[in-house]
């Protein structure tokens, strides 16, 4: 029996260009801290070791300080062997992050790059069939260049591969597709017994076999990810398997959709916002539609001031120009301006029912009801 964690996809060194300062801080670290978290699990679940289906780092181009990091990580737990695989973010080629000497000087002894497509024997009857990236457009299906040379043997195999199935890819013309027919007809004549894949950042079972399967992104890097932020524990031989998926992430992408238009709707938006927990490792992307008066606008900027501080990131400005700030009658009495001033709002306001120059319009008057009335 093989008990073991599929996990892939950790993109160390990724960067999101929606967070600044310490939030990115934080996300590198809860990068780093998952690997750990990874371990630890193994150690926990009584597993000897955990197969990284490609993409462990963002590029070949990350810093010393991320390389590090994530070795001392993979380090901390001895017992457990971690044994990576390169996929088109970090592929074996001339540059490879894995035979640079920051990554061949301080690599642990329990840390194992799957260089080549031979079978790795993990330990007595159980093989790793890597099938590894070494240029980021390979020209065939990898996983079933590997799989071509075997032979029937007693072993338990694991295949370790990375890159998009040719059943859920929109691009049928690209010959590095995976092939589920294939694998599954290997798993059916017990050839192979079970794939782990990456790539695919949601937790996702392929096929009718139970033997295929996207582990998913251990931290989720995008709002579209359906099932990110887990690892999957794997018990096999040759007539059974078992797969569980098992949360290690922290950090949540959430995207929300909200229609304005009265004091009421907002006071929902005000609700939900509070009600979120962890706010320091959630991104929120809001998009705001229906239409507002002057002063509701000033207190919804307020509201989302407050919530861009707590939260790690709050995106606004997606489909923010159908969230229309109507001043009416009594916003601009309540303004209590005269002069020059008053014919400024009132041509800030007919600016800011339509055309090219709406939105700086409508900031322009929401920002002055809020200055008017913090001097009040």
């Amino acid at each position: 029996m093989a008990k073991f964690l599929h996990t892939a996809d950790w993109q160390l060194g990724m960067t999101r260009h929606f967070l600044a300062g310490e939030a990115q801080s934080r996300f590198d670290g809860a990068r780093i801290d998952a690997i750990r978290t990874i371990g630890a699990l193994a150690i926990d679940e009584g597993c000897s070791f955990v197969v990284v289906c490609g993409d462990v780092f963002e590029s070949n181009q990350v810093s010393r300080q991320v390389i590090l990091r994530a070795l001392e990580a993979m380090g901390a737990t001895p017992q457990v062997s971690f044994y990576l695989l390169p996929g088109n973010h970090d592929p074996l080629d001339a540059s490879s992050v894995y035979t640079s000497p920051t990554f061949t000087d301080h690599k642990p002894d329990n840390v194992v790059v799957l260089a080549d497509s031979s079978p790795v024997e993990v330990f007595s009857g159980v093989e790793l069939i890597p099938a590894p990236w070494f240029t980021k457009r390979p020209l065939t299906d990898l996983v079933a260049d590997a799989c071509d040379p075997l032979e029937d043997a007693d072993a338990v195999r694991i295949v370790v591969g990375h890159g998009a199935i040719d059943e859920r890819s929109p691009d049928k013309s690209n010959p590095a597709l995976i092939s589920l027919s294939s694998l599954e007809e290997r798993t059916d004549a017990g050839q192979i017994h079970y794939v782990a894949l990456g790539d695919r950042h949601s937790t996702t079972d392929e096929g009718r076999t139970g033997r295929v399967w996207y582990s998913g992104a251990p931290e989720p890097t995008d709002y579209v990810e359906i099932n990110p932020a887990n690892v999957l524990l794997v018990e096999l031989d040759a007539n059974h398997i078992h797969v569980q998926e098992r949360r290690v992430g922290n950090w949540r992408f959430l995207s929300e959709e909200r229609e304005l238009t009265s004091e009421e709707d907002i006071d929902e938006l005000e609700e939900w916002l509070g009600s979120l927990k962890s706010k320091d490792r959630m991104i929120v992307k809001l998009a705001l539609i229906g239409h507002v008066s002057l002063a509701q606008m000033a207190r919804l900027d307020h509201l989302l001031e407050i919530h861009s501080n707590l939260l790690a990131t709050l995106e606004t400005r997606e489909r923010r120009s159908e969230l229309v700030v109507v001043p009416d009658g009594s916003d601009l009495d309540k303004l209590e301006l005269s002069g020059f001033a008053r014919e400024a709002v009132d041509d800030l306001s007919e600016l800011a029912r339509s055309g090219e120059q709406a939105m700086a319009a409508r900031d322009a008057l929401a920002l002055l009801h809020r200055l008017v009335k913090a001097e009040a």
